[in-house]
């Protein structure tokens, strides 16, 4: 596919150096920065994505059996015997 941009002039100089720098042609750099830009969009959509299928998440119970090994993992795997998560402060600081 052809296109046909009108650039600012701050963009077409930044598209150039940078065609220069990379020993590249102007269209192979642009190219490039617009592939990139487009697979960051995309990893960034799939993350939220994943995120978001987290929140939805319905099985509470699960969630709260996650938390709570997550808790037991954290204190067992400390080199002090004093605990990250003390019983007596749940609810007040974590």
């Amino acid at each position: 596919m052809t296109l046909t941009l009108n650039l600012p002039p701050e963009l077409e100089q930044y598209l150039f150096q940078e065609a220069q720098q990379q020993g590249l042609s102007v269209e192979a750099v642009t190219l490039k920065l617009l592939h990139n830009s487009i697979l960051l969009r995309q990893k960034q959509s799939d993350a939220v994505n994943l995120i978001q299928s987290w929140i939805d998440d319905e099985d509470i119970e699960e969630q709260q059996e996650t938390g709570q090994y997550l808790v037991r993992a954290l204190d067992e795997d400390r080199l002090s015997k004093r605990k990250l998560f003390p019983i007596e402060l749940k609810g007040i600081t974590w």
